[in-house]
């Protein structure tokens, strides 16, 4: 395959690009010492984006010179040693916050020039890197969290997953990319990769070939949320495992070679894919990988939404997986420190993280379960969680991210307090939170998606507020959920989701998940119902 940038030529390229073409992404790491010696005046705003291939952006406001770097988990799988090194990093450089992010990936703050190269020292040591983890470039792969231990998952793709991961990483043929390029491998047969989301996805499938049945995968293309959200389409193609890393790559030099590089928010694959048709990518595809097979049969219907709660059997006799929630998804070094302990005390060592912001502690012998589950940070961390503290998402907000319009982490957290205190069910209520249309914690497929926005209120004066989108989903293929009208004040989220969800308590059938009952009762009744809410509180 050519390197040649065959899009230089390009008389429309956007700013960015143009930047692109005289000092690939990467190259930062040159500089990185540097600028640790002599500090972050000495770096030229003209290269601050630059360190978003090392997994580094400023945070809010730049000009305080503070770094988030995210630090990417393939299938979101720890050992013991990298999970001590994160708890470390966290605590003696990261102001002893520790994210968990929507795609498996680590997250910390309030990193600055002069600790960037010990910290990058740190995790190579244990085999962890932040490279790629933002930036124009392929992003941490998501993966089945239970990869190897799962009953439900056609086989194992952990060593699929590690094989493509280190071949993109500081794979200069590949770091220059229209934009932002994600991408998912599972055979989880519920879908716990969130593969339509995704620029690229390989999912379970089964196909019959000379006779025997055999598993591989099918391929979704074209998947990303963000202000133009798509769901990924299914190519007619069937990939064997083997086959896995040369489609991989075909997908991704069709994305640098003809992806869109005039605007930057039309530069996802996923504009590409809905111009060209899924037929005519396919048939460019196989220009690169020759003919595949075509589809099997697939496992569309259901989706676990990345939760694994509770207790659960491994495929492996005698051991089990015991599933966390981690509310927001945020810690604190000295709980990550604790976890630590526990998963080598009761398990392997290893932990895993899921895409819904939570853990799971595998390998737990049998033996081990009940001196396990009175651990007093499960009391905490609890495997039985509430219905909506255990169900909530958040992006990182405006505390830390300059695009975010309004703070999510500690309101997510208090309303779906609130909420738990407030209002029973029998079934959870997925909410996620955004502060901005980027939709890093994923709204659009959210039961009920919160987005932040600045409305003005009665006094003209410019606060926080929220939208409400009811009824997404990625069963089935998927579905995105639908903007309510109204505009929710923050200091009143609380009591209208609490007026908004009763009215689900009261309504819904026995059992009947949201989403059903969204389909059941229709956007209008839900629209009449929260615009008689929004009254009501505005009056009171």
């Amino acid at each position: 395959m050519s390197t040649e940038k065959v899009w230089k030529d390009n008389p429309k390229l956007n700013e960015t690009e143009k930047k692109k073409l005289v000092k690939d992404g990467l190259k930062i790491y040159d500089d990185i010492p540097y600028y640790a010696k002599n500090g972050f005046e000495s770096i030229p705003k003209d290269q601050w984006d630059l360190f978003k291939w090392a997994g580094c952006y400023l945070q809010k406001p730049k000009e305080a010179g503070y770094f988030m770097m995210r630090v990417n988990v393939p299938s979101g799988i720890l050992s013991h040693d990298q999970l001590v090194v994160l708890a470390e990093i966290a605590r003696d450089y990261g102001r002893d916050v520790y994210d968990i992010t929507t795609r498996q990936a680590i997250q910390f703050h309030w990193l600055t020039i002069e600790q960037i190269p010990d910290i990058l020292s740190r995790l190579e040591k244990v085999s962890l890197s932040s490279a790629g983890a933002c930036g124009d470039i392929t992003r941490n792969i998501v993966g089945n969290p239970l990869a190897g231990i799962d009953p439900n998952e056609l086989f194992d793709t952990t060593p699929i997953v590690k094989e493509i991961y280190e071949f993109f990483q500081f794979n200069e043929d590949f770091s220059n990319l229209p934009r932002k390029y994600k991408m998912s491998i599972s055979t989880n047969t519920s879908n716990a990769s969130n593969a339509e989301i995704n620029c690229i996805s390989f999912v379970p499938a089964i196909k019959e070939i000379d006779g025997l049945k055999t598993a591989g995968f099918h391929l979704k293309v074209g998947g990303g949320l963000s202000a133009a959200p798509h769901l990924a389409q299914t190519l007619d193609v069937f990939v064997l495992p083997h086959q896995v890393k040369e489609v991989a790559i075909a997908v991704t030099t069709i994305f640098r070679d003809f992806g869109y590089r005039e605007k930057r928010h039309h530069s996802r694959l996923k504009f590409l894919v809905a111009d060209w048709g899924v037929g005519k990518f396919k048939d460019v595809l196989q220009e690169y990988t020759g003919e595949l097979l075509t589809k099997g049969t697939g496992f569309d219907e259901s989706w676990n939404a990345g939760y694994f709660y509770g207790v659960h059997p491994q495929k492996q006799d005698g051991l089990n997986y015991v599933g966390l929630s981690i509310p927001v998804g945020r810690l604190h070094s000295e709980e990550v420190f604790e976890l630590a302990r526990i998963v080598k005390k009761y398990g392997n060592g290893e932990i895993r993280n899921c895409n819904s912001q939570n853990l799971i502690l595998p390998n737990i012998p049998t033996a081990n379960i009940n001196e396990l589950l009175e651990e007093p940070l499960l009391k905490k961390f609890t495997p039985i969680p509430p219905k909506f503290i255990g169900y909530s998402v958040a992006c990182t907000g405006n505390e830390y991210c300059n695009l975010a319009l309004v703070e999510t982490k500690a309101r997510m957290k208090d309303t779906a307090t609130y909420l738990d205190e407030k209002v029973s069910l029998d079934v959870p209520v997925r909410i996620h939170m955004v502060g901005c249309p980027n939709s890093c914690g994923q709204r659009a497929i959210a039961d009920i998606g919160l987005q932040g926005i600045k409305a003005r209120n009665d006094k003209k004066e410019l606060v926080e507020a929220f939208e409400i989108y009811v009824g997404g989903t990625l069963a089935n293929g998927g579905k995105l959920n639908e903007k309510l009208k109204g505009k929710v004040e923050s200091p009143s989220l609380h009591l209208v989701l609490e007026k908004f969800l009763q009215h689900f308590q009261e309504n819904k059938l026995p059992s009947e998940p949201y989403l059903d009952y969204v389909a059941r009762v229709g956007i209008e009744e839900l629209q009449n119902h929260l615009t008689t809410i929004l009254e009501t509180v505005k009056a009171s």
